[in-house]
């Protein structure tokens, strides 16, 4: 009888660590796949981080320091001279380019609002062909429109300059402004908001102002920064539509870093200037770009 009790014993406590093994085996699978996540993360940051670092103690050196055997160590001499250089060449640029780069983010995401309220809420026969259509501005590239745009502004007169840009990058942001704001629209508003305003006697621009526009700010957040970036770094509008007395940073970036003896530690500074606006957009206002860029997927 208690070679029975003693059998028994030992089979419920094989039973019971049984359990207890698999747990051990997935605590240790979870370990190693957490440990080679996280290796391959570091692994891509690495591979990231490489290009700022030589961009950035580069931007540091003297220009006799600059070759290529030593694009990898640090400075023999800190200097701030390529910093200054650079900053002297680009001020006026970088002015042009603030005032490029706000206004025609502001009016093609207020554009693109209007488009995507319209299109989301306030349906009417053929509104999916006209979308369409709209859509198919994303997919014209810059390279098929330079000639006939600048042939365009040269018919009606417009001068070459910072206006002309506005107008450009205005017109061809309308798409990608409105994409964003007809699936924001679509999955944010809810029907009862607007079918209230229409109850209350509100028109179409009476809901739009006083309905829509204060809960739009997660969608401007998105298409602000989408077009502040793709407005400052647009280089191909700049060169056929400005000179380089008017142009924007852009222009200034490449006379800074042209001619038959270039300056790569004041290359390099002109390229550290001129990034500070973007990532300084996206310091401020990138705590909402990703909420309001996935309210906007949710529904298209």
């Amino acid at each position: 009888m208690s070679t029975e009790v003693a059998a028994t014993g030992r089979a419920a406590a094989a039973v019971q660590q049984k359990p207890r093994k698999h747990g051990q085996i997935a605590d240790g699978s979870t370990r190693r796949s957490r440990t080679i996540r996280y290796a391959l993360l570091l692994l891509f940051l690495v591979v990231v981080l490489i290009p700022v670092y030589v961009v950035l103690v580069t931007s540091f050196k003297t220009s006799g320091d600059t070759t290529a055997a030593s694009q990898w160590s640090l400075p023999k001499t800190w200097t701030l001279e390529p910093w200054s250089k650079a900053w002297d060449v680009l001020q006026p640029y970088m002015i042009r380019s603030l005032s490029l780069a706000i206004p025609a983010a502001i009016i093609s995401s207020l554009i693109g609002s209007a488009n995507g309220f319209v299109l989301a809420r306030w349906r009417f026969p053929g509104a999916n062909i006209v979308f369409a259509f709209i859509l198919f501005g994303m997919f014209i590239p810059y390279q098929a429109v330079m000639l006939p745009l600048r042939t365009t502004f040269t018919e009606l007169d417009i001068t070459r300059g910072v206006p002309t840009l506005i107008i450009a990058h205005c017109i061809y942001g309308i798409p990608i402004c409105t994409l964003i704001f007809r699936n924001y629209y679509a999955t944010i508003v809810p029907n009862e908001i607007i079918e209230s305003a229409r109850v209350d006697g509100a028109g179409l621009i009476q809901t739009y102002v006083r309905i829509i526009l204060p809960i739009s700010i997660s969608g401007f957040v998105v298409t602000l920064i989408w077009q502040f970036t793709s407005v400052w770094n647009d280089f191909l509008f700049a060169l056929f539509l400005t000179q380089q007395n008017n142009g924007p940073v852009t222009l200034g970036l490449a006379a800074l870093s042209g001619g038959q003896k270039v300056d790569y530690a004041a290359s390099m500074a002109g390229a550290l200037i001129t990034s500070f606006p973007t990532l300084l957009v996206y310091i401020l206002l990138g705590r909402w770009f990703i909420g309001g860029l996935m309210a906007g997927a949710l529904k298209g």
